[in-house]
């Protein structure tokens, strides 16, 4: 049995290590077990502390009497303007949670309104994706929304996933439990037979895409081989995959992602896709590859202007109505820039992707 609540107002303080446990506690009393299923320290830290953007701040709401009454963190993220020749420092608001006991008292607005001053010095955008619960409440906090993030579709069985489809939308029971099966290989053992550095055929294929993508006006986050490891292939429990393609030697392209079930349905979620520059060919074997997996559909988000974008039609990739991700942005200090629009960058999946 909880103890019962109290009415001492909680104060707030810097999130330190000793605190995970705690955290984790709350987090998964409040949220459930997360994208993993179940929340392991070793994921808080590869999240928070080995993220190559830097540590995440957070901040606790803590009761006189040491009980912890709220969370929030804020991880931290890069957004390249390569026209510029500059990086734009970020953070994307993740990982709040608020005791039962202290719910209605203003925590949640009061960790973030305050985490956003503590980053101001060195942060200069704000982004995430909050879905349709969550929207009013940054709203009243100033975050505006630039738009609706697409997602594109490919069935792999058309009438089963229709079928699927149905079902999900009844809110029946998956009827399946366990991870889903898929052929892949896993990029955490790809990534081990890669150079540590930017060297051999990856760096080799990031280095040439770079250079084609400073003609893009486009923020966008600068993929190298460390952040690629780090997203894809050191993430603990979430199961991410490889598609490579070759021409002889010559890795001409790769994508990352992960099987997941949705409902009755199992998911392969495609979060990034890289080609040598102009190389639909190398695109359309890695979306039609993607829909090899073993899952019963494959969702991703195609960036207008892409060499995916343009491959998907003949490779059966459809926008889906009435889905995406909302996003909203701000600055630590008020209103996002003006301009800034969702037009303003090229994102894969990944960059959005909740984990």
């Amino acid at each position: 049995m909880s103890a019962p609540p109290t009415r001492a107002e909680p104060t707030l303080r810097r999130l330190t290590p000793a605190d995970t446990p705690a955290v984790l506690e709350l987090l998964t009393a409040a949220l459930a077990g997360g994208p993993t299923g179940s929340r392991s320290a070793d994921f808080f830290d590869w999240k928070h502390r080995r993220n190559p953007f830097g540590a995440s701040p957070g901040l606790l709401a803590e009761t006189p009497d040491g009980r912890l009454a709220g969370v929030r963190l804020f991880l931290r993220w890069e957004w390249h303007d390569a026209a510029a020749g500059r990086t734009v420092r970020a953070v994307r608001p993740v990982d709040t949670a608020t005791h039962p006991d202290f719910r209605g008292r203003g925590i949640f607005r009061r960790l973030t309104l305050d985490l956003l001053e503590q980053v101001a010095d060195d942060t200069e955008l704000v982004f995430n994706t909050p879905n349709g619960n969550s929207l009013p409440g940054y709203r009243g906090m100033g975050w505006r929304e630039l738009g609706r993030v697409p997602v594109a579709l490919r069935p792999v069985h058309p009438t089963a996933f229709a079928r699927g489809a149905r079902a999900a939308l009844a809110r029946r029971e998956a009827g399946r439990a366990g991870p889903p099966r898929c052929s892949l290989p896993t990029a955490a053992d790809w990534f081990a037979a890669q150079p540590a550095d930017d060297t051999g055929p990856l760096g080799e294929l990031l280095r040439e895409r770079a250079a084609a993508d400073r003609a893009d006006g486009r923020l966008a986050v600068a993929r190298t081989p460390a952040f690629l490891r780090w997203r894809y292939g050191d993430a603990p429990g979430l199961d991410y995959r490889v598609l490579t393609c070759h021409r002889g030697t010559e890795l001409t392209g790769l994508a990352f992602g992960r099987p997941r079930r949705r409902g009755p349905l199992t998911e392969f979620t495609l979060a990034d896709l890289v080609v040598r520059p102009g190389d639909r060919t190398s695109a359309a074997r890695l979306l039609r590859a993607a829909a090899r997996s073993g899952c019963d559909h494959v969702a991703t988000h195609l960036s207008p202007g892409t060499e995916a974008a343009g491959a998907a039609l003949r490779s059966g990739y459809l926008t889906a109505p009435r889905t995406g991700l909302t996003l909203a942005a701000r600055t630590p200090a008020g209103p996002p820039p003006a301009g800034l629009a969702l037009s303003s960058w090229r994102f894969s999946l990944g960059d959005l992707e909740v984990f």
